[in-house]
């Protein structure tokens, strides 16, 4: 009996301790960071080197493609910082500068902040097409707005799901009132 408990133990040990195959795959979207930082840098190195020769068309739609990248970036922050804290290990922070959002994350949150990111990129993607709509074929920015309303629809599916989530284990830890008996041993009536 007593090896059976620890085996099962040391299987459990195992599991638990596989939280930390994705210790590896956060470090890979922190080097993907890295180049979406060098990208940022090279784009406003090309802005501002050519800032005399481009119309303002040009010079906006080379800064929605900084703000394009930014965005990217937080969305890496989010699933790096966010995804690590919940799905591997807390993060401790000192009490320098600890993100708001962490406090009050987990998965569920994590899916609506992405899908939220994801609307934001596609906007931004879809400002640029109309910008250029001049020069790009109707059906492709047809389809864009498809995929766009696509997402706007997923995340409002899925804020839904989350909400109904969080009000279903809200439910769950509310403590029950013990039943009021009186005198006659009979529940009362409410």
């Amino acid at each position: 009996m007593k090896s059976s408990s620890k085996i099962v133990n040391v299987f459990a040990a195992v599991i638990v301790a596989s939280q930390w195959l994705q210790a590896p795959l956060y470090f890979g979207l922190i080097v993907a960071q890295g180049v979406y930082v060098f990208q940022f840098c090279a784009e406003l190195y090309h802005l501002i080197l050519g800032l005399v020769g481009f119309k303002a068309q040009d010079i906006m739609l080379m800064v929605l493609g900084l703000i394009d990248v930014v965005m990217i970036s937080n969305l890496l922050i989010m699933v790096i910082i966010g995804g690590y804290h919940t799905f591997v290990a807390k993060i401790h922070f000192s009490d320098q500068n600890p993100p708001d959002w962490l406090n009050h994350v987990n998965a569920s949150t994590m899916k609506v902040k992405l899908s939220m990111a994801l609307i934001g990129i596609s906007s931004i993607h879809l400002l640029k097409s109309f910008i250029e709509i001049e020069n790009l074929q109707k059906p492709n920015v047809y389809i864009q707005m498809g995929i766009h309303l696509l997402f706007i629809v997923s995340a409002i599916g899925l804020a839904i799901v989350s909400r109904m989530t969080e009000a279903s284990v809200a439910e769950n830890k509310t403590p029950r009132r013990p039943e009021h008996t009186p005198s006659d041993g009979q529940p009362e009536e409410v």
